[in-house]
């Protein structure tokens, strides 16, 4: 894509409604809180009432057609970003139907009702486990992987037959502060230090692009509104591939902790993805670049883990 003019997001946003499914997770709860630093009116979707639930929470399974077009009528969104998903990694035939219809079905939902209420753009998430449409990665790793596939070429396809627009955000390994499963790699590493427990691993040798939480969140917020942006697909990441292991010594190093991290004590999963993010076309298209360096993000999300113990 060409280089496009930069856009002030504040003015782009304020005042606009934006509907964020998943609103209440890891990444969409750092989203919602960007999006509200910019003055957006946000409604937050997901399964579930939160605690402290609002008119502006609603609750919704994204996989019921009825129910997600009435959560577009409560709302009347200008704009939809999509981080509603079920991620699992099992490579197993029990996993097929839920992720399917968890991140298909509920994908085709939504760019059905944000056609039908006229949204003027919907963002979709992408993952780093999807494969590139070429021969030379032609098949998915996992059914999550081949749900996500699917589900891009639908925003794909809706923006060009059916005029939505529509961008894509592959984003890769994403981690920091904030309330999430903590059976992730980072997370399951503090938490087991922080209560003097040695954490166990496979080999560790997997490389991985991380990108900090926050850096992922302005991302989005970059594409619902950078002009000419939709119908691209752009990668959020950091560019830079750091192993498992290194990540866990670099986490034990910075919290110095007396247990030290044991690895190759489990079997890796099959057809695990390495994958850079290419982040040029993201700096070019929707001006976004990754802000926040990998030791710096460890050691904000170790400060968030041990005040939360």
């Amino acid at each position: 894509m060409v280089e496009q003019m930069r856009i002030d997001p504040q003015s782009a946003l304020a005042g606009k409604r934006v509907l964020v499914t998943g609103g209440r997770g890891f990444v969409g709860t750092a989203l919602s809180a960007r999006l509200h630093e910019l003055g957006a009116q946000v409604y937050t979707v997901g399964r579930t009432p939160p605690a402290d639930a609002s008119s502006f929470s609603l609750v919704a399974d994204l996989q019921n057609a009825e129910a997600t077009n009435g959560i577009f009528e409560t709302a009347q969104p200008d704009y939809v970003m999509h981080l509603a998903s079920h991620v699992v990694g099992a490579r197993s035939l029990d996993v097929v139907l839920s992720t399917l219809h968890s991140n298909l079905t509920s994908t085709v939902n939504l760019l059905m009702a944000a056609k039908s209420h006229g949204c003027q753009r919907v963002v979709l998430t992408g993952s780093l486990e999807e494969p590139e449409p070429s021969l030379e990665w032609p098949i998915p790793s996992s059914p999550y992987a081949a749900a996500k596939l699917a589900a891009g070429a639908y925003g794909r396809m809706f923006n060009v037959l059916f005029e939505l627009p529509v961008v894509i955000l592959r984003v890769f390994m994403v981690y920091g502060p904030g309330p999430q499963d903590d059976k992730k790699l980072v997370p399951y590493t503090i938490t087991s230090l922080l209560n003097a427990k040695q954490p166990t691993f496979s080999s560790g040798t997997r490389e991985v692009d991380w990108v900090y939480v926050e850096d992922v969140a302005e991302a989005f917020v970059r594409a619902a509104v950078a002009p000419g942006a939709a119908g691209g697909t752009f990668d959020v990441g950091s560019g830079k591939l750091v192993s498992v292991q290194k990540v866990v010594e670099l986490i034990h190093e910075l919290m110095e902790a007396p247990a030290a991290p044991e690895f190759g004590t489990a079997q890796d999963r099959p057809m695990e993805q390495i994958r850079r993010a290419d982040i040029a076309p993201s700096r070019r298209s929707l001006d976004w670049s990754p802000r926040t360096s990998l030791s710096d993000g460890l050691r904000s999300t170790i400060e968030w883990f041990s005040r939360e113990s």
